[in-house]
């Protein structure tokens, strides 16, 4: 049989299954990637597992029509650095389409430069913009007593990141929990750790700017 004909028998025989038959081989388009990096606010540190916001993240996600999955990277205890240390692997390894930075309060707990701090979440964000995924920044607060100047520049710098790098913002995750009039009553005894009552609440605190790039 003449080789050219076979060529050509085969080009015809693939071109008539249409872009369907390309469509069936390559599979459905896979549901968008939430990558959560953060740290014991995400962990569920002294929850049950699966009550946390991330679980109800991913819960609320899978009841919307398209579903989206979420990868919960985050570690009690991690700093910016951390973060900064393990996410190309992280990226590399789930390819998301978004991801949630979720760091920074470790850092003022141990009283870290401001500025590394900021330069951290930077090159983060960066990175993960650069790999294709949209980025969230979680702002957080510290207490009064680390000084008022110190707790301004802190809270600023996560919308000033933002801006920079053209990324979303939520500027508290505690918003309404940590101000709440009774301030520990929706913490566990540490003081530090929100209980599983306050879960939900976090989680519409990071809904509204998450919605937006999904």
């Amino acid at each position: 049989m003449n080789l050219g004909w076979r060529r050509r028998h085969f080009i015809a025989a693939a071109l008539a299954g249409g872009y369907g038959g390309l469509a069936a081989a390559a599979g459905p388009a896979a549901a968008p990637l939430v990558l959560v990096v953060g740290d014991s606010l995400s962990a569920e540190y002294g929850l049950k597992r699966g009550t946390g916001w991330v679980a109800l993240l991913e819960r609320r996600l899978q009841s919307r029509p398209g579903g989206a999955r979420v990868v919960n990277a985050s570690i009690s205890g991690d700093t910016t650095s951390g973060g900064r240390s393990r996410l190309g692997a992280l990226l590399a390894q789930h390819r998301p389409s978004v991801v949630v930075i979720e760091l920074g309060g470790n850092d003022a707990l141990r009283g870290l430069p401001l500025k590394m701090t900021e330069d951290n979440l930077t090159q983060m964000t960066l990175a993960a913009q650069k790999a294709g995924a949209k980025v969230l920044l979680v702002g957080m607060q510290v207490p009064p007593n680390y000084g008022t100047d110190y707790a301004h520049r802190f809270m600023a710098l996560f919308g000033k990141v933002a801006q920079a790098t053209h990324a979303a913002v939520v500027p508290f995750l505690l918003k309404g929990i940590a101000d709440d009039a009774d301030p520990t009553r929706l913490f566990q005894a540490d003081r530090i750790h929100p209980r599983e009552e306050a879960h939900p609440r976090m989680l519409d605190n990071v809904w509204p700017e998450l919605k937006k790039l999904l």
